[in-house]
């Protein structure tokens, strides 16, 4: 831009000095003139000044360096790239699929030159569809191994660190641990033929494996009491539910008999608690039996059970007083607090009834064939 010239520059200086003495000396400013001329007439700094036909094609083609910059002579615009490049542009800085695939380089900064996109996908891979990490087809690759937590090792030796790998494994579900519940423990009030029932199981095992102990039962007070043992091996075949098999035994004033067991327990949907199991008897008496209950929460300490059981036979056993088909029902509703989740009174109605030839085989021996009664109880676990 010229604003100065040092020859122009020392006529004014030596004029400046000539009138010092004087206090309006210094009013003088139009000596500015000169410097207009010399910057007029010199060529040499007005020749870096862009032309018009070059700074269009500057300031698109190098941003770094801006028309304004350029005509002070701060910098020089890059040449532009020639006409036959930019008629036929690179694939990879042009291509839409490529702006779409590689959101790191837009097109404005791969025009600039700051970046080079990615290339774009094969022509079968759908657009929404990446190239890598977990954006890839389905497929039935087996999974990776799982890691071994075994850095220890590195210090100490597998060995050494063999012992302690086993006791943290058997603490964290590995290890063996039981359980005491009774279900039901209570006494019943029904016609002058008070008596008393109990339902209850004994586990021991892991998550897996488990040795389940069972025994239910009832009698009255005037009469001996009748009932079972079973003695199974649980196996968890799901989260929610094992199958068992083993052995059950009867004791009662009757005949004693003895059985092949299998059934199964667990936690339906809904939060239902339900077994069932078939039996086969040392007379090739076949009988099942299906119950479940559900434990409906009022408060915190309130709880509601629900309660069903049916048995079965799938013939007529005269000896032991039951009919084929269903041989009894059982309906029941029992209302518990609990005072700690181990520990739980609870009160209730009970309805029992026999169906078929079992009733008719009571009725044959003057005994009745169900009727309703009030239940008290308690419901423990430890």
């Amino acid at each position: 831009m010229g604003h100065c010239t040092m020859p122009a520059a020392a006529k004014p200086k030596a004029a400046m000095l000539k009138a010092a003495p004087k206090p309006k000396a210094a009013k003088p400013r139009p000596a500015a003139k000169p410097k207009r001329k010399p910057a007029a007439k010199t060529p040499t700094r007005s020749a870096p000044a862009p032309s018009p036909t070059a700074a269009p094609v500057a300031a698109p083609a190098d941003p770094s360096c801006p028309p304004e910059h350029a005509a002070m002579g701060h910098c020089a615009p890059k040449t532009p790239a020639p006409a036959a490049q930019s008629v036929v542009p690179p694939p990879a800085a042009t291509s839409a699929a490529a702006a779409v695939n590689d959101p790191d380089c837009p097109p404005e900064h791969a025009a600039m030159g700051h970046c080079t996109p990615k290339a774009s996908p094969p022509a079968g891979t759908p657009a929404s569809m990446g190239t890598g990490g977990t954006a890839l087809p389905a497929g039935n690759a087996p999974a990776p191994a799982a890691p071994e937590a075994n850095y220890a090792d590195r210090v100490w030796g597998r060995e050494a660190m063999a012992p302690a790998r086993t006791a943290m494994h058997r603490e964290h579900g590995g290890m063996s641990f039981s359980q005491l519940m009774l279900n039901l423990a209570e006494v019943q009030f029904r016609n002058g033929r008070d008596g008393y029932r109990w339902d209850g199981e004994f586990w021991y095992g892991g998550d897996i494996n488990r040795l389940t102990i069972k025994s239910e039962g009832e009698g009255t007070f005037r009469e001996d009491a009748e009932g079972e043992v079973q003695a199974l091996y649980s196996r968890a075949i799901g989260p929610y539910f094992n199958l068992q098999a083993g052995v059950r035994q009867d004791f009662a004033p009757g005949p004693d008999r003895t059985y092949a067991t299998i059934g199964f327990e667990g936690l339906a949907p809904y939060w239902f608690d339900v077994e069932g199991a078939l039996f086969l008897s040392d007379k090739g008496d076949v009988f099942g039996r299906l119950e479940g209950y559900y434990d409906q929460r009022i408060t915190q300490r309130l709880v509601l059970q629900p309660r069903v059981e049916f048995n079965l036979s799938a013939q007529n056993v005269p000896l032991s007083g039951l009919g084929s088909g269903l041989t009894d029902a059982e309906a029941g509703l029992r209302l518990r607090y609990e005072i700690k989740r181990e520990f739980a009174p609870y009160v209730g109605v009970s309805w029992e009834r026999q169906f078929g030839d079992t009733a008719r085989f009571s009725r044959a021996r003057g005994e009745g064939t169900g009727g309703f009664s009030f239940v008290a109880g308690v419901r423990t676990w430890f």
